[in-house]
């Protein structure tokens, strides 16, 4: 059997967190049993709509790299097709028509069934539940039932992967096949993510947009490694994953049958397991393409190694390295946290030490003079090297000391131990 599945978003809004995990384990599917997959977009809900959210599916799918084979193709499109199906179902007696709208017979006996690929369980709903329903508003458009059977079955679907929560509307979706008398796909129906509380995942809890969290400085291989784990068990027990191992390792059998968990904690553990892993020509690659209009873009090479254990987003960049790239601006209340009494007379002789020492500065020599330097001061180690943190920075927490001085060069931090004084 040649499998086709298709990815289905309404044109709504953006893609999130819920979406693009289904759209990712029909991409894990089809690539696996080497198959098509349709982007099909269900814009038939014209109330609902917003222009932008076209664009915002085609380029979320782009920057995954969850490609497509066939369309992208818009329901809009094929009004023509489902009236025609409509009156098919008129022409047989098996739908009629009341308030302009379009209304399926239901039969009101027995049960409709099917197994359900995610547990292999039998999911049944009693027929007598289900009254007759619209299948054609009065607006001239199909609702989503209908679009949704007439294009499964003329794009010749043999699996619909879908949400759990969808699946109030498959026993409609039945009974419409069963009224064209057509072959039935197969369904699956994941489980739906929740939040850590258990509550339905919100904005609140990281579900935004999946363009934000690019925009956020998520590495794409990260957060697809970390959506596939949102319900599913690789066989091999690996919990970092290229997209290529998990295609071979995909099968819906081992999706769990309960509700998964999204953490923004562990995104961003895996997002930092991901730069930490990384060549640095590639981190330096990725942070050059993340940071568009930043003075650091092109600048970055000799930094990648000073930060690369301690970002876990490529955002964490800028804060932690803008001092190489800007003058400081100094903060009383910064240096006042490091509690030096006599803090005019620590930084001068600060600057006196660094103005002494014999450039290139070596390490030894550096922290050997700067840690006698704290003695005669009655200073702690910690408190004296964080003043020259601070002094050439400007903040409390940046990249090891001495291997940014080493960057900064040590003219310019001659320099801004000058200036961190005259700020006094």
């Amino acid at each position: 059997m040649d499998v086709r599945v298709r990815f289905p978003p309404s044109p709504t809004g953006n893609l999130h967190v819920g979406s693009v995990r289904t759209a990712l384990f029909n991409f894990l599917f089809v690539r696996k049993y080497k198959g098509k997959l349709i982007l099909r977009i269900e814009d038939t809900d014209k109330k609902r709509e917003v222009k932008e959210a076209y664009q915002a599916i085609y380029d979320s799918l782009k920057w995954l790299g969850l490609s497509w084979d066939e369309g992208p193709i818009l329901q809009s499109d094929r009004l023509d097709i489902y009236k025609e199906y409509e009156k098919m179902l008129l022409d047989k007696g098996l739908v009629y028509e009341q308030d302009g709208a379009t209304y399926l017979k239901t039969v009101k006996s027995g049960q409709t069934k099917w197994i359900d690929l995610i547990g292999k369980k039998e999911i049944s709903f009693n027929n007598e539940t289900i009254d007759d329903f619209v299948i054609y508003k009065s607006d001239g458009f199909p609702v989503y039932h209908f679009a949704n059977v007439v294009d499964d079955h003329l794009m010749e679907v043999t699996h619909v992967i879908r949400g759990e929560d969808i699946m109030s509307s498959t026993p409609k979706q039945l009974m419409l096949y069963s009224a064209f008398g057509w072959e039935v796909p197969e369904f699956a129906h994941i489980p739906v993510i929740l939040a850590t509380d258990r509550s339905k995942l919100s904005k609140r809890h990281g579900a935004v947009g999946i363009l934000d969290f690019k925009k956020d400085g998520y590495i794409k291989e990260a957060l697809l490694n970390y959506l596939a784990l949102l319900g599913w068990t690789p066989p091999s027990g690996q919990e970092i994953l290229s997209l290529e191992e998990m295609i071979e390792e995909f099968d819906l059998s081992d999706i769990n049958t309960s509700s998964a968990i999204f953490d923004i904690r562990k995104l961003e553990w895996m997002n930092g397991e991901y730069i930490r892993n990384m060549q640095d020509e590639e981190l330096e690659e990725k942070l050059d393409e993340f940071l568009v209009d930043h003075p650091a873009k092109g600048k970055i090479k000799p930094i990648i190694p000073l930060v690369k254990t301690r970002i876990k987003k490529l955002s964490d960049f800028i804060p932690l390295t803008n001092f190489f790239f800007t003058k400081p601006e100094y903060d009383m209340q910064i240096f006042n946290r490091l509690e030096i009494g006599e803090l005019n007379e620590a930084l001068t002789k600060t600057l006196e030490t660094l103005q002494n020492l014999q450039q290139p500065f070596e390490a030894a020599e550096f922290e050997q003079s700067f840690k006698k330097l704290s003695e005669d001061l009655k200073l702690s180690n910690t408190q004296m090297f964080q003043l020259i943190r601070v002094a050439i920075s400007g903040q409390l927490v940046t990249p090891p000391l001495f291997e940014s001085i080493r960057v900064l060069g040590e003219d310019e931090t001659v320099k801004r131990v000058k200036e961190a004084l005259h700020s006094l």
